[in-house]
């Protein structure tokens, strides 16, 4: 497994991991569901669809084994497909990606990683999405220079273990020291579960298909309508 490289600096405070899809990014269009469409048919031959899955806050290796479970595949079968289906993902996407993705920032992203910065507070990345694929998004939407590491799907079987990864190369790097504050946030149940589960500060951000009830079910640290609300002292 391999992490992005992080650099060279003096401990910070406070580290903000996030989600990207439906906390940084929303409405960023189908490229990416087509991607992992396309690399099932790739591998299989068979047509495979996502319409009848719920896809937030799901990891795309785990999509992927749904989209193949769909072509009858048994399980060990699918199994072995997996890492040749993870590359063909994330090339589809790469050579079929969006132009740009500027406009599918999510209110209040961008000032608030600029505050971030200002504070000395680092970020990284944990989510869902295959690396290739998250990377890409991050520089069609102009965040690229915010993030030097993340934990992406295929270095983990669970949101909770990405977390994890990102906490302790964090750590490993001295971009954080152990009694720096750290924040996981998200915008759906499963951001604030994966939270929990390492004890870190767990932040919801109502910008994604889960609603505010179903956030506050999960009882996170802080709840808001959006990043505008989210100000650097509350990661401090």
């Amino acid at each position: 497994m391999c992490l992005s490289p992080l650099s060279k600096t003096m401990p910070a405070p406070a580290l903000a991991l996030f989600d990207i899809d439906g906390t940084l990014l929303r409405r960023a269009g189908r490229h990416h569901k087509l991607a992992l469409i396309d690399s099932v048919r790739q591998a299989t031959g068979c047509v495979a669809s996502l319409d009848e899955i719920p896809t937030q806050g799901m990891l795309d290796c785990d999509l992927l084994r749904l989209l193949l479970a769909q072509t009858g595949l048994p399980v060990p079968e699918i199994e072995a497909k997996l890492p040749q289906l993870i590359e063909a993902a994330q090339e589809s996407y790469l050579s079929g990606s969006p132009d740009d993705l500027r406009s599918s920032v999510c209110p209040g992203v961008v000032s608030l990683l600029d505050e971030l910065a200002r504070h000395g507070i680092a970020t990284g990345l944990v989510t869902g999405n295959l690396s290739a694929i998250g990377w890409r998004k991050m520089e069609l939407a102009g965040l690229r220079a915010h993030f030097t590491f993340g934990a992406f799907a295929e270095h983990g079987e669970t949101r909770a273990v990405l977390a994890a990864i990102a906490i302790r190369e964090a750590r490993r790097k001295a971009v954080v020291s152990e009694s720096s504050r750290i924040s996981l946030i998200g915008d759906h149940p499963n951001d604030i579960r994966a939270a929990r589960a390492n004890g870190i500060q767990a932040i919801a951000t109502a910008t994604g298909l889960s609603t505010r009830e179903e956030l506050l079910a999960e009882g996170p640290d802080i709840l808001v309508g959006d990043l505008t609300e989210l100000a650097p002292a509350q990661l401090l």
